[in-house]
């Protein structure tokens, strides 16, 4: 499309309010705005002003890989967001550019490469078999987020991170601290410093050895000089509280899973499809509540025909590009058989979430183990008696009561 064809007519702005939502419902403003247009604007109820909304596939995939689209320039942007208080530190990965993004995403990639992740793959399973011998063992009911979902990612980031089985605790406290929105911004800022004091002294640390872990390769990258100390903590801050995603995603997948039974038999039926569908279920759990980080447009960009002016914010929404029609007939229904299956759950681009693989394998791992091990797995209360988590960015159960 030429200059001249791209439209300077303005979608009205859509106000999007922080909703606490209950189970795996989408998000019914979401589902308007994917409605309305391809291309819409939004308010959120924090910071100023308006953003654009890029809700379909093809879109959201071209937005988040066009280097005109700036993740940096949104520092010092007080830019209409979700959360009451933004607290981005100044180099930090999620806020860097190609090429210092690239950068500091190969100091670390070692640790999430296939054979990265597989180097932990048995420690993660005997470290879930422990946690599930003392689930059998302690007997009915239970509460499944408390005494498997959250220990269990805690444990194996820690383990790739390189982070001492005695600071689990503390690490899973400050992250809930930083993730939740339910807390003044003093709090998660308290948290966060706290945390990036931690691991400057574990990189410090592990700078001259010869470990594989997290930790170690940022340590060796500092000291050869291709990443600053400042860097290193802040790519290891975002990673930690990465990791925790996953008892959040494996929340909803179980919820999902008890109140289904006719997907439960299935999968204990023909375990063969089981990662097939961990991608499926990926795709389907609404992972987050609105949208994440946004992005600045560096000059003119035309997107849908409508001119995206230089200055101009702008969010993607995987959660709508995963449920566009055009790439998954019958979005909202879950099918195992699905193929091919390429959802954005872990982003696309340059910023794409580097743990994909590792919340791949946990979320295979606790299938197997609580499906195979609890034949009569099944929730303790009514469906709509499981509580979610109220004010916070990331969507989950609060608690799964369980019984078998």
């Amino acid at each position: 499309m030429t200059e001249e064809t791209l439209t300077e007519i303005l979608p009205p702005v859509r106000h999007w309010p922080a909703l606490d939502l209950n189970g795996v419902a989408f998000d019914p403003v979401l589902t308007e705005l994917m409605r309305e247009d391809p291309l819409t604007r939004i308010q959120l109820p924090n910071g100023e002003g308006w953003a654009w909304l890029v809700t379909r596939y093809e879109d959201v995939r071209m937005v988040v890989n066009d280097p005109r689209f700036s993740r940096e320039a949104v520092m010092d942007r007080p830019v209409t967001r979700l959360a009451p208080h933004f607290i981005p530190a100044r180099g930090a990965v999620g806020f860097l550019d190609p090429p210092d993004h690239t950068r500091l995403r190969r100091s670390v990639a070692a640790a999430f490469t296939v054979k990265g992740v597989e180097r932990i793959r048995d420690r993660a399973r005997r470290m879930l078999e422990e946690l599930v011998d003392e689930l059998i063992q302690d007997g009915p009911p239970a509460d499944l987020t408390a005494t498997v979902l959250t220990p269990f990612p805690i444990a194996v980031i820690c383990e790739l991170m390189g982070v001492p089985a005695a600071d689990h605790r503390v690490m899973h406290t400050w992250t809930q601290l930083i993730l939740s929105s339910a807390h003044g911004a003093d709090i998660s800022e308290k948290a966060r410093d706290e945390m990036g004091a931690y691991f400057t002294e574990l990189i410090g640390r592990r700078a001259d050895g010869p470990g594989e872990d997290v930790a170690s390769l940022l340590g060796a990258a500092v000291g050869r000089g291709e990443v600053t100390t400042e860097e290193a903590v802040g790519l290891a801050v975002l990673l930690q509280i990465g990791g925790e995603a996953v008892t959040n995603n494996s929340g909803q997948m179980f919820y999902i899973l008890l109140t289904r039974p006719d997907l439960t038999a299935r999968l204990r039926a023909e375990p063969e499809i089981r990662p097939q569908a961990v991608d499926e279920l990926l795709r389907y759990i609404p992972h987050r509540n609105a949208v994440g980080l946004s992005r600045i447009a560096t000059e003119d960009v035309g997107v849908r025909g409508v001119r995206i002016r230089a200055g101009d914010a702008i969010y993607v929404s995987y959660l709508a590009a995963n449920r566009d029609p055009d790439v998954f007939p019958y979005p909202e229904t879950i099918d195992f058989s699905r193929t091919p299956n390429p959802h954005v759950s872990f982003g696309f681009g340059p910023h794409y979430c580097p743990g994909g693989m590792l919340a791949r394998l946990e979320s295979q791992l606790l299938l197997d183990a609580l499906l195979d091990r609890l034949p009569g797995l099944r929730l303790a209360v009514d469906a709509e008696k499981v509580p979610f988590r109220k004010g916070a960015l990331i969507r989950g159960p609060e608690s799964l009561p369980v019984t078998w």
